[in-house]
């Protein structure tokens, strides 16, 4: 059988309640006192709060947005059209031999960049050949003639035999009177003449001349060398004058004075040519002088020719700096002149037709406008712009209608409020 222990019961009965009796002993003005002290603290706190003087209120200023303006002023403008392109020649040459023979002579300018006046020399072919040639033919007219003036004797006697026999000419057969004899005579001269003309020609032409005031741009030959009927001898370019292909956009075409493009030639439209070379700007005067009559049809734009009198500086009547063929240059085309219109900076338009005006009341207007024509710095507008409102140039961070506004240069003008809680509570 298992063995039973007694229950110990009476020990921990006994240390409960002892506890217990510990618990109960605590006085209650332990708990009270805290309690009392946080409240009076409270109530002096409170005390002091309502016997505390009331602040004095001082008025709130609020400063209006500081702007710079510009007065708007409608005036006449001239619009200047602006393109780019480069140095052209007018003519471009190459010179061909039309004779045969060895180059014995050459010009001491017979060299890339050498400058010729029209009908100066550039070099010479041997001509030996061609002066016998027109030493025969010079020959051959005498004889010719000479068999005409024979031919012309026989003919006038055989007329006289004729009239002996009592008929008249108009009777008389052609053979009786030598007149087939006759006719080749004076072909034969004709003949002789033309050759004697060709060989002329022949033996000026073994001297190449500048058909033109001329630059020499490459030479294909030099002394001593054997050329051929054909044979390309050297390319030359006019200096006369120099063109430049301006490409002009279809909105620009309104600003040109295009009724007188068709007599360019004597009233072209002034252009100024320049470029920008080591900091100093170089200045060229220009005119159109005709526009070609079709649009490309890549790039949409309309191709006008400027003129420039002697690029190189080297005709009589220059002034000017040199300016090199295949220069490229920018150009500044003078357009119309647009009566009332108001030139208005570029920063100061918004959305591409809008802008900020202030009124005299210093309050802000937004106002749309039609733009006639921009370019970098300016937009360009017919619209009439009231005398009592002003261009803001200043950016404004957020712009409302009616806003007030503080002008740069004139008297400050704060918002006052007295006091804007009792305005949050009026409302």
């Amino acid at each position: 059988m298992a063995e039973t222990r007694p229950l110990k019961t009476s020990s921990t009965n006994k240390t409960d309640s002892i506890n217990n009796s510990n618990r109960r002993m605590v006085p209650l003005s332990y708990v009270l006192t805290p309690i009392a002290i946080i409240f009076t603290a409270l109530v002096v706190l409170a005390l002091f709060s309502v016997m505390a003087p009331e602040p004095a209120k001082k008025p709130i200023k609020i400063k209006a947005p500081l702007v710079s303006v510009l007065s708007l002023v409608s005036q006449e403008v001239t619009f200047d059209i602006h393109s780019q392109g480069s140095i052209v020649p007018r003519t471009k040459t190459t010179l061909i031999s039309e004779v045969s023979g060895v180059v014995t002579r050459v010009s001491n300018k017979f060299q890339v960049g050498g400058f010729f006046k029209k009908g100066e020399e550039l070099l010479a072919v041997d001509d030996i050949t061609y002066q016998v040639a027109l030493l025969r033919a010079q020959a051959q007219l005498e004889s010719a003639q000479a068999i005409l003036i024979e031919e012309q004797a026989r003919s006038q006697q055989a007329k006289e035999e004729w009239l002996l026999t009592g008929k008249t000419l108009e009777q008389a057969p052609v053979l009786a009177l030598r007149t087939p004899q006759l006719k080749k005579a004076q072909a034969g001269v004709l003949a002789a003449q033309a050759d004697l003309r060709e060989a002329k020609v022949k033996l000026a032409r073994t001297k190449i001349i500048a058909p033109y005031d001329a630059m020499l741009t490459a030479k294909q030959v030099d002394i001593g060398q054997y050329v051929t009927i054909g044979t390309s001898v050297a390319n030359t370019f006019a200096v006369d004058y120099a063109e430049v292909r301006l490409p002009v956009k279809q909105r620009d075409l309104a600003f040109l004075n295009l009724s007188r493009i068709h007599q360019a030639i004597e009233v072209g439209a002034n252009v100024e040519l320049f470029y920008q070379l080591d900091g100093k700007k170089h200045l060229w005067n220009a005119k159109i002088t005709r526009y070609e009559g079709v649009v490309d049809s890549t790039s949409r734009v309309y191709y006008f020719i400027a003129q420039i009198d002697d690029p190189y500086g080297v005709l009589a009547n220059s002034k000017h700096d040199e300016i090199r063929i295949g220069t490229f240059v920018n150009a500044k085309v003078t357009g119309k002149n647009v009566a009332n219109v108001t030139a208005i900076p570029l920063s100061a338009v918004y959305s591409g037709d809008t802008v900020y005006l202030v009124d005299n009341d210093n309050r802000l207007v937004i106002q749309k406008i039609n733009i006639l024509r921009n370019d970098t710095n300016f937009a360009y507008s017919t619209d009439a712009f009231p005398t009592n409102k002003r261009l803001i140039l200043t950016k404004l961070a957020t712009p409302i209608s009616n806003m007030k506004l503080r002008v740069e240069g004139e008297l400050d003008s704060p918002i006052k409020i007295e006091n804007l809680a009792e305005q949050d509570a009026d409302e």
